[in-house]
Order: C-alpha cells, then sequence, then structure tokens
C-alpha cells in the first residue's frame, strides 16, 4: 500500500464534488441559454437528455477500465472531459455545441461518480475502514459542489456574463487535474482482463439485482425532490419563485448535512438499521409533503426527505463493496447503470402523470417511490447477505 490514505480519500472528495458541480450546471444554466438561444421547449429537453445519456455512458465504462488498469489517468481524464464541456459551453454558438457540451460533461460526471465510489471502497478494504461510512462521507461532498455552483454564479453574476463564470470554473479545473496525476492511488485488482465470466457472475446474483433495484428506485425518488420540487411548489400548492427556490437549496443542504451524520452513524450502527430507519423518515417527509399547504410544514417535511435519503446510496455501494471487493468497480458499474435508469424513466413517468393528472401526481409518484425503495430495502437487508465475492 504505497499510497497516503489520506491523499486518495481527499482525491475521492475533489471528483465527487465535481460531480456535484457538473450535475447542476445545466439547472443552474438553462434560463440564460434559453434567453440567448432563443430555445423551445423540445431544445431544453434535447439538452436535459443529454446530461444523463452521457452520465450512461460513464456509469457504462468506468467499471473495467478502474479495475484494470487502477485511477490515477481515468480520474485525471474525467476531469479534463468536464473542463472541455464547461469551456464548450463558455464559446458556443450552436445548439449543437450545448449538446456536445452537456454529453462532455455527463460523461465525465458519470465517470467519476462511479470511481470515485469504487476508490473509495477499494482503499477502506486496505486500511479495513467502514466502507459506508467513508462513501457517505464522501457523498457529502457531492452536496456541496451541487450547492457551490448555483452560489457562484448568484455571487459573480452582478459583475461577470454567465460564459465568464462557467468559462472561469473550467478553467479551475486544471488545479484538481494536477492534483489528481500527483498523487498515489491504490494498485489495480485485476492483473490481466476481466473474464466475461465474472461479470456473468454478477448479473446472476441475486443479491446484486436487488441491491441494484434498491437504486433504481432510491434515485428515482430523490431525482423528483431534484428536478420537479420547485415546480410542484409554484403550480400546486402556489408557493413565490423565491421561496420555493429556497427551500430546493434547503432540501440539498440538509441532504449534505445527512451524509456526514450517516458516515457517522455508521461506525456505530447496522447499516440495514440506518437504511430501513432513514427510508422510513424520508417516506413520512413526502407523506407530509403531499397533503400539507403549510409553509412550516413544507420546510419540516423537506427537512425530514433530506435526511432521510442521505443513506440511500452510501449503504448500498458499501454493501456492494463488501461483496465485490476484487470487482467493486464494474460491480458498481452495473448498480450505478441501473440507478441512472430508474432516474430516467422515473421521471419520463412523472412527465405523463403529471400532463395527464395534473402537477398533483407529482406528490403520488413521489410516495410511491418511497414505498417501492422503503419495502425493497426491508426485502433485500432482512436477507444474510453471503461473504464477498
Amino acid at each position: 500500500m504505497n499510497y497516503n490514505k489520506t491523499l486518495v480519500f481527499a482525491a475521492s472528495c475533489v471528483v465527487i464534488f465535481l460531480f456535484g458541480v457538473s450535475l447542476i450546471t445545466l439547472g443552474a444554466t438553462l434560463p440564460q441559454l434559453t434567453e440567448e438561444f432563443n430555445l423551445t421547449e423540445i431544445n431544453k429537453g434535447t439538452l436535459a437528455s443529454m446530461l444523463p445519456v452521457g452520465i450512461l455512458v460513464g456509469s457504462l465504462v468506468f467499471g473495467p477500465i478502474v479495475d484494470k488498469y487502477s485511477y490515477k489517468y481515468f480520474l485525471s481524464a474525467n476531469v479534463f472531459l468536464i473542463l472541455l464541456g464547461f469551456l464548450l459551453i463558455s464559446y458556443s454558438t450552436t445548439l449543437a455545441h450545448l449538446i456536445t457540451a452537456f454529453v462532455l460533461i455527463g460523461t465525465g460526471g458519470g465517470s467519476l461518480n462511479g470511481a470515485s465510489s469504487s476508490l473509495v471502497s477499494d482503499f477502506s478494504d486496505d486500511h479495513k475502514q467502514n466502507k459506508g461510512s467513508n462513501l457517505s462521507l464522501m457523498g457529502a461532498f457531492f452536496g456541496l459542489g451541487a450547492l457551490g455552483m448555483p452560489l457562484v454564479l448568484n455571487i459573480l453574476s452582478a459583475n461577470f456574463d454567465y460564459r465568464q463564470i462557467i468559462g472561469g470554473v473550467g478553467v479551475a479545473m486544471i488545479i484538481p487535474i494536477v492534483f489528481l496525476l500527483l498523487i498515489q492511488y491504490p494498485s489495480s485488482k485485476q492483473s490481466s482482463s476481466i473474464s466475461i465470466s465474472k461479470i456473468g457472475t454478477l448479473t446472476k446474483d441475486s443479491m446484486l439485482i436487488l441491491l441494484s433495484l434498491v437504486l433504481f428506485f432510491e434515485s428515482g425518488w430523490e431525482s423528483l425532490l431534484n428536478n420537479w420540487l420547485t415546480t410542484y411548489l409554484i403550480e400546486g400548492k402556489n408557493f413565490e419563485t423565491s421561496r420555493s427556490l429556497s427551500l430546493l437549496t434547503l432540501f440539498i443542504a440538509v441532504f449534505t448535512v445527512g451524509r456526514f451524520l450517516v458516515g457517522i452513524m455508521l461506525k456505530k450502527y447496522t447499516p440495514s438499521l440506518i437504511l430501513s430507519f432513514s427510508s422510513l423518515i424520508a417516506v413520512s417527509g413526502c407523506i407530509v409533503l403531499s397533503v400539507t399547504d403549510s409553509q412550516l410544514m413544507t420546510f419540516l417535511s423537506l427537512s425530514l426527505a433530506g435526511l432521510g435519503l442521505a443513506a440511500g446510496f452510501p449503504v448500498v455501494l458499501g454493501t456492494i463493496g463488501d461483496r465485490y471487493a476484487k470487482l467493486s468497480g464494474t460491480a458498481f458499474g452495473f448498480a450505478l447503470t441501473i440507478a441512472l435508469l430508474g432516474n430516467m424513466i422515473i421521471n419520463y413517468i412523472t412527465g405523463l402523470a403529471t400532463e395527464k393528472f395534473g402537477i398533483a401526481a407529482y406528490s403520488w409518484m413521489l410516495v410511491i417511490s418511497g414505498i417501492f425503495t422503503t419495502g425493497l430495502i426491508l426485502i433485500t437487508f432482512l436477507r444474510k447477505t453471503s461473504d464477498s465475492v
């Protein structure tokens, strides 16, 4: 183990922070892009679909690569993809430029998201540390990145054009690229090409399938709050736009704090207890959100939802990392791909439901997603997991 675990953990936090920045960039810049490029609803839908397409590509490719070649050049290369995407937005003159930019950002971000989790799993194995706890503490930096990008735009927009800000953030990514290239990482886990039979074992493992299905609904559940909340509060509850944005910021902030708390609690309590209890708290928050018109109760409901949802990905990925220690990247790639499909499918169904039944259907989808997630969590963690493969 010829690497510094503190620097490696810092590297994982840096790249998940950048994933948070990249994931929120479309939403943070869409109003300005719409005005400047006269984007139609179809144009905006196209851009919105490019980001998850890129993330899906990144989620599919990262696992076998990091398992075979380790992390140094892969992490740096994908930060560079995000850098290129940001610069392309800054200098774009056509819709095609924007589409290419968001594919680059999504691909780089999806790769960093998966690789950072695999990296934490690997060094946790090497140093006999709690994977779920480390993954949760690292995951909190995703929330900081998601909060940081809108904050930077708000602070600097009085003196700089949004293109200058986006371009400046892109150029600043040279700093983490240099840092990522200078440190040592855990060695690759596969000295030869990954056997197809080993990958086949992953897809036949019922426990991995169940854990991936948990993430399928968990991812969709989280994204419903991130993507639809402000629309629901404005159209369904007649909240002011500024108040709705403030409540979304509250949700992300509480979610981020929740990740830190989960990281601490996993050192004392079992993952199954934390995840089951947290999911029930989040469902309770979503039920309250769906029935109240009070701003105070909405505040409390989103606080419950944010705290409750914080445990999902770190605990499940920690369990997968324990089970597939020698193929963690590939296993994470499989699970995260399923999760992303859940994100896309549940958002699509929600769009159909709200179009047919109105924005009130959003609250139904939110509660239904939570119930499915919680039910799968209880089913999955009632089973006794076998030894790591």
